[in-house]
This record gives structure tokens, C-alpha cells and sequence, in this order.
């Protein structure tokens, strides 16, 4: 159980915010006057407040918002919860949508003092039922109905699509299949054949959103741009070669150039990315071989399912 210590909104992003003690929540918005409102994951931010006492510690006098937080909550450890984690203030609902975040251009507090823990300990939220939140209250995990959906991610890989020389016909494809088959498809990305560029996004998906999978498409060939798999292994905490290796073999009953496909299938986090080809068809039928496995593979980086015997 924590207890609401400040409540906290701004008019601009990019500034620290002012308590205002007592705050509308909207659903499907967030803070009502909050410059980060919106139809987004990042509805809502909290911090736990003894972050910001540590922080205090080390010499700065920071004030509640400084680090542009909207809830600051003690007796939470925000960081350590999954993506997914519900929390209940009142009639108001809440629930994880991020760890942590990137900071491209640093804040307000960052140039004051040279550093600004809100990406690294902060998380952020979206508001699925609305109501007011006041210092004082209690802000508690509340546990779920019903299991949530699988989220994952679509990342395609290829130069001449990145640059709108081509239409991305794959990622699109996957994401519709995904979503017929009851996925929460988060986020599209189309990237060019670039190994840095695909880490980057890898990890930050991984860690701060938390996807169930992640599916890319292209770059898995034998040209010199073709590197997703190299950047795939690099980001990879298991192996899980048994996708790969049943996705190549049920190719190559279609073709034979499918033994000079090197995608690869691996776990970060609680995460599965797995690589697909580029073309429209051969990733339906990549994802005709593990579909009907994947449930099963989610619940247990999931912990929600425990028996592998048939």
C-alpha cells in the first residue's frame, strides 16, 4: 500500500510540474489540464517518493514535480513492478504501461543539478476508470480479473521502405494477424537495415514496455545489409532456437531457398523476438508454424503456466 504525497501537473512538457494537491482523473486521457494528457500510454507519471528523497540526500533541493512526475507516491517501488500492474486510488484505475523512459533533450532539473532520475525510476501509466486523487489518499495494487491480452511489437527492417521508396507491406500484414488473433499490437516500427538502430529499439521495447513479442521482418538474408540477426543475438539474455529452427524446416518444404534464411528466435526479459522474412508471404507462412505454440511460450515467460506435460 502507498500514500499519495503530492499530485502534480504542468500546461508545457519539458518543465517541472506544480502540486496542486488534488487532481480529476479522465479515463482513456489522464490528468485533466496535464500537458502530457492524451490518447497515449503515457497518460500519467509516477515516482516513488523515496526516490526523490535519495536524491535530496546527494545535495539537491528539489521540489515535488521538479522531475516532471505527476504522482508522488510512498511506499511503492514502482520500478521493481511488471507492465501490466493495476493500482487502485479511490474509483480511480491505473495501469503500468512503462518503465522508465529515453531522455533525448534533458529536462529542466537535469541542466540545474547534471542529472534527473525520472528515466531511471520513474514509470508511467494510463487511466482506465476516472475520479479525483488528493494528497493523502491510499494508492494500492489491485489484482486482476482476467487475464490481460498478449501485447507485441512489429518492427520492419528495410532501407528502401524506411526511406518511402517502398510500401511496407509485411509489418502490416503481421500486425493485422496479430490482432485478429486477440494480440495488443503496441507499437509499429519501420527501421532501416541498420544494427545500432534495431538494438536500440529492441532494448527499449524490452525493458521499458514490457511486450510479450516482438516479430521483425527483413533483413534475415545474405546480403551485406542483412543484420538483423546479428542485432537480435546481441540484445538477447536466452536462445530460443527451437522457432527459428521449426520455421526453417517447414519452409523449406515450400522452397529451397529457405535454408539461406538465418533468422533467429531468442528471449530478453520476459520478451520473445523472433525473426521473420521480408516478403508479405513467407511471413504468413513463418507464423503459421509457432502461432498456435505461442500462448503456451507467452504464459510461461509469463509465470501464468506451469505444466509442459500434455
Amino acid at each position: 500500500m502507498g500514500k499519495v504525497c503530492a499530485v502534480c501537473v504542468s500546461s508545457a512538457r519539458g518543465t517541472g510540474k506544480e502540486n496542486v494537491e488534488r487532481a480529476h482523473f479522465i479515463a482513456g486521457h489522464g490528468i485533466d489540464g496535464d500537458a502530457h494528457a492524451g490518447p497515449w500510454h503515457r497518460q500519467v507519471s509516477l515516482l516513488g517518493l523515496e526516490k526523490i528523497d535519495a536524491f535530496r540526500a546527494r545535495g539537491a533541493a528539489v521540489e515535488f514535480g521538479a522531475f516532471g512526475e505527476n504522482l508522488v507516491v510512498e511506499g511503492i517501488d514502482f520500478r521493481a513492478l511488471p507492465v501490466g500492474t493495476l493500482f487502485r486510488c479511490g474509483s480511480v484505475l491505473l495501469e503500468l504501461t512503462q518503465i522508465g523512459k529515453d531522455c533525448h533533450s534533458h529536462c529542466a532539473i537535469y541542466k540545474q543539478v547534471g542529472d534527473c532520475i525520472m528515466p531511471r525510476e520513474g514509470v508511467f501509466a494510463r487511466v482506465l476508470e476516472g475520479g479525483e486523487i488528493a494528497v493523502g489518499d491510499e494508492l494500492v495494487i489491485e489484482p486482476r480479473k482476467e487475464p490481460r491480452p498478449f501485447r507485441a511489437a512489429v518492427i520492419t527492417l528495410s532501407d528502401k521502405g524506411a526511406a518511402g521508396e517502398r510500401e511496407d507491406k509485411s509489418g502490416p500484414a503481421i500486425a493485422e494477424r496479430l490482432k485478429i488473433n486477440g494480440y495488443e499490437v503496441l507499437e509499429q516500427l519501420l527501421l532501416p537495415d541498420e544494427p545500432e538502430l534495431l538494438k536500440r529499439q529492441l532494448i527499449r521495447l524490452c525493458d521499458q514496455r514490457q511486450p510479450d513479442l516482438i516479430l521483425t521482418t527483413g533483413g534475415t538474408g545474405f546480403s551485406p545489409r542483412d543484420t538483423t540477426p546479428e542485432a537480435t543475438m546481441a540484445v538477447a539474455e536466452k536462445n530460443a532456437p527451437g522457432i527459428a529452427e521449426a520455421i526453417r524446416a517447414a519452409s523449406l518444404r515450400i522452397t529451397p531457398h529457405a535454408m539461406l534464411s538465418r533468422g533467429v528466435s531468442v528471449i530478453r526479459g520476459r520478451t520473445l523476438i523472433i525473426n521473420l522474412p521480408g516478403s508479405p508471404k513467407a511471413c504468413m507462412e513463418s507464423m503459421d508454424v509457432f502461432m498456435d505454440a505461442l500462448p503456451h511460450a507467452l504464459g510461461l515467460l509469463r509465470d501464468s503456466v506451469h505444466d509442459c506435460a500434455r
